[in-house]
């Protein structure tokens, strides 16, 4: 097992109790908050409470006015409109956010998603060519088209309306389009850029709500429409793994509460099937782990109009037989997952040396293209390298599709540059790109990714490190104090759900597996006379074998949760990672 750092910052407990007294808050909760940085009472206070009506005037985002204006104009003039979407969460929240709120203002729309297999991610000139071909007037894209300079400028020469909403980093050049509206447009000072699609969507359908009624108040079934609204964003900022601070965070805190209350039908027959709709209260983690990627199964398996469909429609008999599919594909793309990760290790092993090589290149005809990059994290993860997988063309006649994801620092979309002779194309973030390339490139091609790595490496990049939110021995979990950093939820990207340490812990019992994939394990934990769960999602294969030969004491690095079963709630503990117990060996202090 790759050993990591423990990393524990010391707090200044006549700090934390002054915080606690000024603001009124346990001193659980000030040292959680002085740890993320928010110490000044009104910040404080802005954070716990996000409002609905902290949220910035819709107008203020960059060129929300003139899209506004654009659109509406379409809608009375009964054009017909295209909502143009993304495949993944983010993508098909913000198309049903669009879409149902056109479909309110009696505008002619409807909606277009790109297969992820057959035409990728983004605006296409083929469709924008179909589009303007069936007589479509307006195309609005959401969650993508910032990068689209070919297909905007073919639109504008077939007179095909454009207005692009995104979120994504944009080139040197932007696209040509009647209107962009984008936070971090430039020449703009929006305070806010960490929106994601669905946010910059949600906040289109409010000034188009807005426009509509005639007024800031809407009228009442568009101010219904705009509350279930929120939840639709909270599933996308949540999915798009943006930072949960400011805007996004409001939307999500107050989005988890109308998913709970009053969700769209086909969202609330897929809550039903997966049982958080029995829960008292929903979590980011429940959009998470439970919601999201039920959607990206669609998605990942070239269904993604499917689950736009079940968040918008209003047939009772249709959405019951959307949410049993999309369970359906979901189950289906979880098997997948597991047969390639098992084959990819297998590959692994055989043509790479896990101990030696700066990256792994994998490649297999029997890879499904939607599900490698999962699959290619969790590699990543578990090696602290780059691992890149590319899905091959069966009969060899198209090119590979691969998906690259990086643990430890290094930048991928850097190393994809410097090979880039040997593919057809690539490019991403540094921690997630994709590429295209033939089979004949794959050897070549491996030597100098792994070379462009290498000359990345520095001595400590390999190296993981865990920051600690405190030392909490296991006698202190109790729902009250899981009550007080619960009010710190929702929990995600920007504001991790709190990271304790508990040294010196007995394992009351032999660790089992849980689940019926056997990727995940569960213990009994005991420590001066408390005993608790713990459980560690993904960890068992390489965990319980090392685990089961322990006869001492271990640390345990965790994130405590609220676990709710049949209506009885109690704290268990989610495993980060583990180390054996060395009595003279301290975490670092610094």
């Amino acid at each position: 097992m790759p050993t990591k750092k423990w990393n524990f910052v010391p707090h200044d407990r006549s700090e934390i109790q002054a915080l606690a007294d000024r603001c009124e808050v346990s001193p659980v909760v000030a040292q959680l908050l002085l740890k993320r940085g928010i110490r000044q009472p009104d910040e404080i206070k802005s954070f716990l409470q996000a409002k609905l009506s902290d949220l910035r005037p819709p107008e203020e985002l960059p060129g929300l006015p003139a899209a506004v204006e654009r659109i509406y104009a379409s809608v009375e003039a009964g054009d017909e409109i295209v909502v143009y979407g993304d495949y993944d969460a983010d993508g098909m929240t913000s198309t049903a956010i669009l879409y149902r709120c056109l479909s309110l203002l009696k505008a002619k729309v409807s909606y277009h998603l790109p297969n992820r297999m057959e035409e990728g991610y983004g605006l296409h000139t083929s469709t924008v060519e179909s589009l303007a071909e069936r007589g479509k007037k307006l195309v609005i894209t959401v969650d993508c088209g910032i990068a689209s300079i070919e297909p905007a400028r073919r639109a504008k020469e077939l007179g095909l309306s454009l207005v692009i909403t995104d979120h994504h980093r944009f080139g040197d050049e932007l696209p040509v389009a009647d209107a962009i509206v984008h936070p971090a447009l430039p020449g703009s000072n929006y305070p806010f850029t960490g929106l994601c699609g669905a946010g910059v969507a949600f906040k289109l359908a409010w000034a188009l709500c807005q426009r509509h009624s005639g007024a800031q108040k809407v009228l009442e079934p568009l101010r219904d429409f705009l509350l279930q609204a929120v939840g639709l964003a909270a599933i996308g900022t949540v999915a798009d793994m943006v930072p949960l601070i400011d805007e996004n965070r409001i939307l999500v805190r107050n989005g988890l509460k109308t998913l709970h209350k009053h969700p769209p039908l086909g969202l609330r027959k897929l809550m039903e099937l997966t049982k958080i709709s029995e829960k008292r209260e929903l979590g980011g983690e429940d959009i998470g782990f439970t919601i999201a990627p039920r959607l990206n199964a669609a998605g990942r398996l070239g269904q993604a109009q499917l689950g736009v469909e079940l968040l918008v429609t209003e047939d009772e008999t249709r959405a019951d037989a959307l949410a049993a599919y999309i369970q359906v594909l979901n189950e289906n793309r979880t098997k997948l997952e597991r047969s390639i990760q098992l084959s990819a290790s297998k590959q692994l092993k055989e043509i790479h040396s896990p101990e030696d090589d700066p990256a792994f290149v994998l490649a297999s005809p029997t890879w499904h293209p939607g599900v490698i990059g999962i699959v290619a994290g969790r590699l990543a993860e578990k090696y602290r390298r780059p691992v890149v997988m590319i899905a091959l063309d069966k009969l060899g006649s198209k090119p590979g599709t691969g998906s690259g994801r990086s643990p430890n620092g290094i930048n991928l979309h850097a190393a994809f540059q410097e090979c880039g002779s040997l593919l057809i194309s690539g490019g991403g973030h540094a921690a997630a790109a994709g590429l295209r390339i033939e089979e004949s490139n794959l050897n070549a091609f491996r030597s100098a990714f792994m070379e462009a790595v290498a000359e990345q490496m520095s001595d400590d990049v390999a190296e993981a490190e865990i920051d600690f939110d405190a030392e909490a021995p296991l006698g202190q979990l109790d729902l009250s104090v899981m009550s007080q950093v619960e009010l710190l939820a929702p929990f995600g990207m920007g504001n991790p759900r709190p990271l304790f340490c508990a040294i010196g812990v007995d394992l009351a019992e032999a660790p089992k597996l849980m689940g019926e994939s056997g990727r995940h394990m569960s213990l009994q934990l005991a420590q001066h006379g408390h005993r608790m769960r713990g459980v560690a999602f993904g960890q068992a294969e390489e965990w319980l074998p090392e685990m089961s030969e322990v006869s001492g004491k271990i640390d345990l690095a965790f994130r405590p949760v609220i676990n709710e079963f049949r209506g009885f709630r109690k704290v268990e503990l989610q495993l980060v990672d583990w180390r054996v117990h060395n009595a003279e060996e301290a975490i670092t202090v610094g």
